[in-house]
């Protein structure tokens, strides 16, 4: 399957829909999320707001005008100690899956946390996901540890597979406060 020719950009109100519908699509299909129900419009318009609040990026991959992924980072951890390691999220429609989308949204996010002076990116993985945990290593990241049977869903217990990517090889300071 060919590439597919794609542009990342941040997200904006109008991408909610698609947003909406590719996230409940993997909640109802897949692993990649551990939510158990699906989400609305008003959510994920609340989830918009406090990235932005918040100085943080999220990104679509945009197809033939329509957003087909997107993708973001937040804190990995709600504590100071931790204010340069971010975690992130990334999701593309189940058709586009394989064409270079998330690879895309994974690296232009590893750039805004560069720019962002972060130190760690990690992606929590659920262990099954060999797509998933390709993608990563084929972008730098390694296997940082796996924690066993910490989530259910469909009946059965899920592993949580980490990995890191090690973003700047000096350590930056943590903002104040």
């Amino acid at each position: 399957m060919a590439p597919a020719r794609f542009l990342i950009r941040d997200a904006v109100e109008s991408d909610l829909p698609r947003i909406l519908t590719i996230f409940n699509e993997a909640i109802r299909t897949s692993t990649a999320v551990w939510h158990l129900e699906e989400t609305t419009l008003e959510a994920r318009q609340a989830w918009l707001r406090e990235r932005r609040g918040r100085g943080l990026p999220v990104l679509v991959a945009e197809l033939e005008g329509s957003a087909q992924g997107f993708a973001s980072y937040g804190d990995f951890r709600p504590f100071a100690g931790y204010a340069l390691t971010v975690e992130h999220s990334i999701y593309v429609d189940q058709a586009l899956r394989g064409r270079g989308l998330g690879q895309g949204l994974l690296e232009a996010l590893q750039d805004r946390a560069v720019a962002a002076g972060m130190h760690v990116m990690l992606a929590g993985i659920e262990a099954s996901n060999v797509a998933s945990a390709a993608l990563h290593r084929k972008a730098g990241f390694e296997e940082a540890g796996q924690l066993r049977q910490v989530g259910r869903k469909f009946g059965r217990w899920l592993d949580l597979l980490f990995m890191q990517k090690i973003l700047a090889a000096s350590g930056g300071h943590p903002p104040a406060g």
